[in-house]
């Protein structure tokens, strides 16, 4: 789309985030859902594939426009994107990118329009950031495969209709060999989702664990080549991961904006705090640093659509953004005083929803050793 297009794509975004989804976000937090009339409202407006190919049904935004656009998703609750976010990202781009044609056809389209809520599960309890842990098999049997496994921490599970599933394929293989990828229906016999997991923050975005036990799966429901399925999903975080360092940005923005509304009115001896000038440096602090952050996530971005960087940027921009972030909450409480630390208050509930973006799509320190292992390969340095 050209810029006019995607301006107006992005007011419209703005105006349902800012006129629509924040004054829910108490109903949200309260019923740990999302509205059914919110949810109508996100897939009226194409969100369910906006990241996706536009000839199967989606927007097909580049990544500069994708972080345009979270950085308005991130101005309200996470569940909001959460919802859709799947669709265009780590779930959707896999059949996006590597799938057959036939695969393209029969999910892409029903994950752009929302009639079909993708999962990514890759996640296992001793496999997050490091794939030697993975533990779900694939093992073949005639023309079928069949997969036994556990999966963790699976965002969109309780209501998901399709897993993108990786398992190790090759028993023999170590690290992230010999791991494939699969599209497996939520219907499939011996797939079984557990409760919804009790979250620090977050309400409304649901996780929970996946159970195959015996799936067996027809040989095309394979994703792209046999055990290469690992350095798709390295692929696809990348993207994910600076797309979580703009939703930071939103985030940074919304409680910068409330610190600010909250200082120039709440009194303390009959005068505004933000005449303090301990005050007025945590929100300048919060500027700084939110400005800084919105410039590089802009600048990996326009670095990753040229192909230039797709991995070392992305992984700088999540760990720079998620870090700066939970700054941000931090300091939004303090402005606040006591009244911050009430559940009434949207800064409490953007300070334990911040948490888990330093932790998940690679941890922090996960991020740290790409960046530092990829400079260090790049100057000529052997891999260990």
């Amino acid at each position: 789309m050209d810029a006019e297009d995607f301006r107006q794509v992005r007011d419209a975004v703005r105006a349902l985030v800012r006129g629509y989804a924040v004054p829910l976000e108490e109903r949200i937090e309260d019923e740990d859902r999302i509205p059914d009339e919110l949810r109508d409202r996100i897939a009226d407006m194409g969100l369910f594939g906006y990241a996706l190919p536009e000839e199967h049904g989606g927007l097909g935004v580049t990544m500069a426009e994708d972080v345009e656009l979270a950085f308005e998703f991130g101005y309200t609750t996470p569940a909001f994107r959460s919802l859709f976010g799947t669709n265009n990202g780590i779930a959707g781009q896999v059949i996006a990118r590597f799938g057959s044609e036939q695969q393209k056809k029969a999910y892409l389209p029903g994950l752009a329009s929302g009639e079909l809520i993708g999962s990514f599960a890759l996640t296992e309890a001793e496999a997050g950031s490091d794939p030697a842990g993975l533990r779900t098999t694939a093992r073949r049997d005639g023309d079928d495969w069949v997969l036994n496994g556990v999966k963790r921490y699976i965002t969109n599970a309780p209501i998901a209709d399709l897993f993108v599933v990786f398992a190790r394929s090759d028993p023999e293989a170590r690290g992230g060999r010999g791991v494939s990828s699969f599209v497996v229906d939520a219907r499939t016999p011996g797939v079984v989702v557990g409760p919804r997991d009790r979250k620090m923050g977050q309400a409304g975005a649901w996780t929970a664990e996946v159970v195959l036990d015996d799936v067996r799966l027809p040989a095309d429901a394979m994703v792209g080549e046999e055990g290469r399925g690992y350095a798709k999903a390295l692929t696809v975080l990348s993207r994910g991961r600076l797309h979580i360092a703009a939703l930071c940005v939103g985030m940074a923005q919304r409680v910068l904006d409330e610190s600010v509304a909250y200082a120039a009115t709440a009194k303390q001896g009959g005068a505004p705090i933000g005449r303090f000038q301990l005050v007025q440096a945590l929100i300048a602090d919060t500027h700084a640093e939110l400005l800084a952050a919105r410039a590089m996530v802009r600048e990996v971005a326009a670095r990753y659509d040229t192909g230039e960087d797709t991995s070392i940027g992305p992984s700088s921009a999540k760990l720079f953004c998620t870090e700066m972030v939970g700054r941000a909450v931090d300091r939004a409480v303090q402005v606040h005083g006591g009244l911050g630390y009430l559940r009434t208050t949207p800064v409490e509930r953007f300070y334990r929803d911040a948490r888990l973006y330093r932790l998940y799509e690679g941890t922090s320190e996960v991020q740290r050793v790409i960046v530092g292992g990829g400079l260090l390969r790049e100057a000529g340095m052997p891999r260990g």
